[in-house]
């Protein structure tokens, strides 16, 4: 096995960007023809003293341009064209780094999500949602700031450093080196001050994340806390969690805020030596005056801009760091498998079968152990059992939201590990008891599994879920946006537009998860009368608490202990007098009989 050295975050990064090659060379030869052009004004001075003090001797009479005026205008058309190409170039530089971040910002975020949306459903259960919209935003936002600014940067920094000392070491060695005297500390200081600062900026990193987390779930949960009355006591952990966050980024702000003015001291001593040593060559005469203003004008031209760094590096690390979370959450694995046989709704009978299926969540005791279920094609099968008894895990191992432990489950006799998951998922219609609405209208949460759907298909749905006459009453009819997760609906309405969601969708195999529990009793009745109605043909299975709901179900299962312990239809789990029997007589309010 290879033991090479992991990536930097920045390799990580072009290697992910390298679709954008073109853009990122374009961008780059723009940056560096844009500092080229920025580097000449000294020069033009050195120019412009040469010919003042050299006269008919300077460069410009030397290549053929004898009159003093006609030099001086001939030196003030060139600075009019190296201004011009020098705006043009950062027009250009500007518009590629910014349309640059703009896209790799768009680009990251939505494969991010479309890879988060794509993991499985035991990631969002160990992650918390705050967490996962910091890195979206926030994260995929620091890399846009720098990417707009600080990549340029760097560039042009570099640049400089090569075309300003190839400069002084061709014209004047024995001053270059004087004057380059800072730039291995200045450099070995950026190295080092990188090396300090990423894990604070990894740290800082984190607790945004946090806050983010707890922030996102007390917005969700505002209704417990008020009726909990909570609000100071979630006041002062999110305090304790803002503190954390404020407290890592002033521990990153005290070692960058050093930076920059420890730098600024190793400066000065390249300018005092080109100042000093200069002047004394000049005076000497073995350097012309007009190169020695170039030398120190170009010097402060050299060194200034290092004193930025300290800057850049501080987006740079921050960018690397959210960089870091980013392709690591890419990097995140599924644990379930799609698989290649495609399925068409068309072709499904609904056999769903479990065969000695054994399954635990991580850390937890097995739910299932060693179980077989068969749910017969075109039946209706009902689910019992106490809380905890493993109807919510069943579902989840049906949709293939989780992994068996051992056995297999298959549909019409096609392990369901085989199938394509989308098309496994569009055979199945699902009406949980935890019922999301998202925040649009009516409309839209209706139509939500089949967009093409007419308004003629939309108000046959609501009516086999008794949710017309509510929809009708409302402000806008089917175009009232329900607010977010449907907060402005009671749950029953909420329940409602859920069961007339599965409907429209028309799957062959329908499971209802306590589909009425948020319902009123004449409700009830009506979902029933019109659930019985589009069971027919069709594999439904039902999840109940309430034993009235599934007495004329086809099959009842009886789950308790990790397995099935009881199994028939309603009148025989009631003759043979066991665990249904007495589920049975509790809610009914029937009286114990003597045995």
């Amino acid at each position: 096995m290879s033991t090479g050295t992991k990536p930097t975050p920045l390799r990580r990064l072009l290697a992910h960007a390298r679709g954008h090659r073109k853009e990122l060379r374009i961008a780059s030869l723009c940056s560096v023809l844009n500092q080229i052009l920025d580097i000449a004004p000294p020069f033009l001075i050195g120019a412009a003293v040469d010919i003042v003090v050299e006269r008919d001797q300077s460069l410009l009479a030397q290549m053929g341009i004898q009159d003093v005026s006609n030099q001086l205008w001939v030196l003030a058309g060139v600075t009019v064209l190296i201004w011009a190409l020098e705006s043009l170039f950062e027009y250009w530089l500007k518009v590629y780094w910014r349309n640059l971040a703009q896209t790799l910002q768009h680009e990251l975020r939505l494969e991010a999500y479309a890879h988060v949306q794509g993991l499985d459903l035991a990631f969002f259960e160990d992650e918390n949602t705050g967490s996962l919209l910091s890195v979206l935003n926030d994260d995929v936002n620091q890399l846009e700031r720098f990417l707009n600014s600080g990549a340029n940067t760097l560039i042009q920094v570099a640049t400089t450093v090569v075309v300003v000392g190839v400069t002084f070491f061709v014209v004047a060695p024995n001053v270059a080196w004087w004057a380059f005297l800072p730039v291995p500390i200045i450099l070995w200081g950026s190295f080092r001050f990188q090396s300090k600062i990423a894990p604070r900026y990894a740290a800082v990193r984190r607790h945004v994340g946090d806050l983010n987390a707890d922030l996102a779930g007390n917005l969700s949960g505002i209704a417990t806390i008020k009726s909990f009355v909570r609000e100071d006591s979630e006041v002062e952990r999110v305090r304790a969690r803002s503190d954390a966050y404020r407290d890592a980024n002033r521990h990153a702000i005290a070692l960058s805020s050093a930076f920059s003015p420890l730098i600024r001291m190793a400066i000065v001593i390249g300018f005092i030596a080109t100042l000093v040593l200069g002047g004394m060559m000049v005076e000497a005469g073995t350097l012309a005056a007009g190169l020695y203003a170039v030398f120190v004008f170009i010097t402060q031209r050299l060194l200034w801009p290092l004193t930025g760094l300290g800057e850049v590096f501080d987006q740079y690390q921050r960018a690397m760091a959210s960089t870091t979370r980013i392709l690591d959450l890419l990097k995140t694995k599924s644990v379930i498998s799609d698989g290649a046989r495609a399925l068409s709704p068309a072709d499904v009978r609904g056999e769903l079968v479990l065969e000695h299926v054994t399954f635990a969540y991580e850390g937890r005791e097995p739910t299932f152990n060693d179980v077989s279920i068969r749910f017969a094609a075109g039946k209706t099968t009902a689910v019992v059992g106490a809380t905890g008894s493993g109807k919510s895990t069943l579902i989840k191992l049906l949709l293939r939201f989780y992994p068996i432990g051992s056995g297999r489950v298959t549909l019409d006799g096609i392990e369901l590990g085989e199938l394509q998951l989308a098309d496994l998922r569009r055979a199945i219609g699902l009406v949980s008891q935890d019922v999301f609405l998202f925040s649009g209208t009516v409309r839209e949460n209706i139509a939500y599994g089949r967009p093409s759907a007419t308004d003629e298909d939309l108000r046959a749905a609501m009516r086999t879920a008794s949710a017309t006459e509510f929809v009708d009453e409302l402000p806008q009819g089917m175009d009232t946006v329900v607010g977010e997760r449907g907060q402005k609906l009671s749950g029953g309405q909420r329940q409602r537009l859920s069961i007339a969601r599965a409907v429209l969708k028309d799957p062959p195999i329908l499971i209802l998860d306590e589909a009425t529990s948020s319902v009123d009793n004449e409700t009830e009745v009506a979902i029933q009368r019109a659930l019985e109605q589009i069971s027919v043909g069709r594999t439904t299975i039902v999840i109940a608490h309430r034993l009235s709901t599934v007495r004329h179900a086809d099959h009842i299962l009886v789950l308790e202990d990790g397995g099935v312990v009881e199994q028939g239809r309603h009148d025989e789990l009631i003759d043979q007098g066991g665990l249904y029997a007495a589920l049975w007589r509790v809610q009914t309010g029937e009286p114990e009989t003597a045995s």
